[in-house]
């Protein structure tokens, strides 16, 4: 039954859980198996907690006794290793960090162990989660388990690789410019991208005014559990917004029918970017989808993603520049393309960057009335679906043209898997609420879920589990 068990969403193990069907335990050992046979193809994991057996059983012992803390007890979860685990080293993708394990977790960790999942492994990513590929001199490449010539994206790429593969129904990844979506748009996983501050996080680093912390799902609806209890306060964040006690997953059923939804509909947001027709055509489905159901749907450009972007590119450099500064003795260690996003941030002086957190500000307004005509926005997670390794040059700078003004903006933001290309890759859009419409945007992505489907997970993961199997006879 194990391979069954690392197949289903985390709503469907917990049920097996309350009917005695499988326990936590199971559900740990299975997804441990999967991870020593097919991790070494795809590299989604740095480290893996010794005791995660051992918080089973606890779990277990809990849905004995019918005291499970919440719908998400004896649940596995992987947390990317940019946020802390107490215990577990916490190495940001890179060589220039310490091997000492975080005396504390993260506020996201804390509440995921209140509410009993657990909280087993840390997954890759890039140095310092600077790009969105995932690939660093600290745990070389993760891969694309659809293809693995093929890249996962990134920067939050080994958590949704894991996600797809099975080895584990849940991760925890960050986004502070699409590093979240960009991943669950190339695996076929669901990504969710909190509004900023709904999610407490610390401590925050030189990211801090653009980084959000969400889940990565097979499901809409383990991700609005998820987003239910890592949203409960901490107060280490002080940007973090009050605390409103909402109920994500039973929002999912409470809305209202799509007939009065407002929709404006973007293959482009209005940007010089070529989109590749599998990808435009998700978006004009989607949006056809509900427009079927009812919604209102106007082909409709939000004003000054360009300007967002110009921002995000001002902002982010001097990032790295300030992650980077007092690095002499770890330079050489780092990424190229990280010293390259440094270097540029050198030629930041405080009057542009000044300027440019002046201009986010002006452009979020009118973003913010773009917003009271229309309820979400349907467009692109990326123009492209996911990339050839070989492609991926040391020289290019990649850049999240399309999700990039959501960090900015403090949007909520998802990204949802809409089929499959004749090359076998996921294809996904983006759902995009105005501030503070996580429960909307979630709601929304429930029901495109419900017309088109989840990926065909078990087919890609029995392909892969082959191709091993071949490999390690060979």
């Amino acid at each position: 039954m194990g391979d069954d068990l690392c197949e289903l969403p985390a709503r469907e193990l917990v049920a097996l859980y309350a009917t005695r069907s499988a326990s936590p335990v199971d559900v740990m050992q299975a997804v441990l198996e999967r991870i020593q046979s097919l991790d070494s193809a795809v590299n989604a994991f740095c480290q893996i907690a010794d005791h995660a057996r051992e918080l089973a059983r606890a779990s277990e012992s809990r849905w004995q006794h019918g005291t499970p803390l919440s719908p998400l007890d004896g649940v596995p979860v992987s947390i990317k290793d940019n946020v802390s685990i107490a215990g577990l080293a916490t190495r940001f993708g890179s060589r220039t960090t310490s091997h000492e394990a975080a005396p504390l977790d993260s506020p996201c960790v804390a509440r995921l162990r209140e509410a009993g999942a657990i909280c087993f492994a840390k997954t890759t990513l890039p140095d310092f989660a600077h790009k969105i590929v995932t690939d660093s001199p600290l745990t070389g490449i993760t891969r694309n388990p659809w293809n693995l010539a093929c890249t996962p994206g990134g920067s939050s790429g080994g958590a949704a690789a894991a996600v797809a593969v099975g080895m584990g129904p849940i991760a925890i990844g960050t986004d502070g410019g699409g590093s979240i979506r960009i991943p669950a748009a190339f695996t076929g996983t669901f990504g969710f991208k909190p509004s900023f501050g709904r999610v407490p996080h610390a401590p925050r680093g030189p990211f801090g005014l653009l980084s959000h912390v969400g889940p990565i799902t097979r499901c809409v609806e383990d991700a609005a559990h998820i987003l239910t209890a890592i949203s409960r306060p901490d107060s280490r964040d002080w940007y973090a917004l009050p605390f409103d006690g909402a109920d994500y997953a039973r929002g999912l059923k409470c809305q209202p029918a799509p007939g009065g939804l407002r929709i404006a509909c973007s293959p482009t947001l209005g940007l010089p970017v070529t989109v590749q027709a599998e990808v435009h055509d998700a978006v004009t489905n989607a949006a056809a989808t509900f427009r079927e159901l009812g919604a209102q749907v106007q082909l409709v450009d939000p004003p000054n993603v360009a300007r967002c972007n110009a921002v995000h590119t001002t902002l982010w450099r001097a990032c790295c520049r300030q992650l980077t500064g007092e690095m002499a003795d770890g330079w050489a260690e780092l990424d190229p393309s990280l010293q390259a996003y440094a270097h540029a941030g050198n030629d930041i002086s405080r009057e542009i960057l000044l300027g440019a957190l002046i201009e986010r500000g002006e452009l979020g307004a009118t973003v913010n009335a773009f917003f009271e005509q229309h309820d979400i926005v349907i467009c692109p997670v990326y123009p492209s679906v996911a990339m050839p390794i070989a492609d991926l040059t040391s020289s290019d700078e990649l850049f999240p043209h399309f999700t990039a003004w959501c960090n900015q903006l403090g949007l909520p933001a998802a990204s949802l898997y809409t089929g499959m290309t004749a090359r076998n890759l996921p294809v996904a859009v983006q759902i995009v609420g105005g501030r503070h419409a996580d429960a909307l945007v979630l709601w929304a992505s429930h029901v495109l879920e419900l017309a088109f489907g989840r990926a065909p997970f078990s087919d890609m993961t029995r392909a892969l589990s082959t191709s091993a199997a071949s490999a390690t006879s060979a």
